[in-house]
């Protein structure tokens, strides 16, 4: 698990390969994360939009954009948690993701980008 922390917002991030969705003869390879968001500031913050940069290691750049997360643009009080799964599927055995989310505290609008810190996907098989 990877983490990192922007203004009081903490994102955390937990990967895992998904072999049964993947097939590797047709160059088809599924990864699922697990994103933990706990606003540790002193605001109740908004998340608005997110920002995401793929790394697959056969030289594709994508990058994703929209609004909110899942299809939720989630408020968080002082001190909550909002945690989501989602995925990426790659070309290649190895890749990588990053990115920011944009929030924004409501008490004055003011807006943040939040970093959600480098992460690194790789088939277990890669790693022997």
């Amino acid at each position: 698990m990877v983490s990192s922390v922007t203004e009081g917002v903490k994102v955390s991030v937990k990967i895992e390969y998904q072999s049964d969705y993947s097939s590797p003869l047709q160059a088809h390879y599924v990864f699922t994360y697990r994103i933990t968001i706990e606003n540790a500031s002193d605001y109740t913050i908004q998340l608005l939009r997110r920002h995401w940069t793929i790394f697959d290691s056969n030289g594709t750049i994508r990058e994703v954009e929209g609004e909110g997360v899942v299809g939720l643009q989630p408020v968080l009080e002082p001190g909550e948690i909002h945690e989501y799964v989602s995925g990426c599927n790659l070309r290649s055995s190895m890749g990588k993701m990053a990115g920011t989310y944009l929030v924004e505290r409501i008490i004055d609008g003011k807006q943040v980008r939040v970093n959600i810190p480098e992460f690194t996907m790789v088939v277990p098989y890669r790693l022997n």
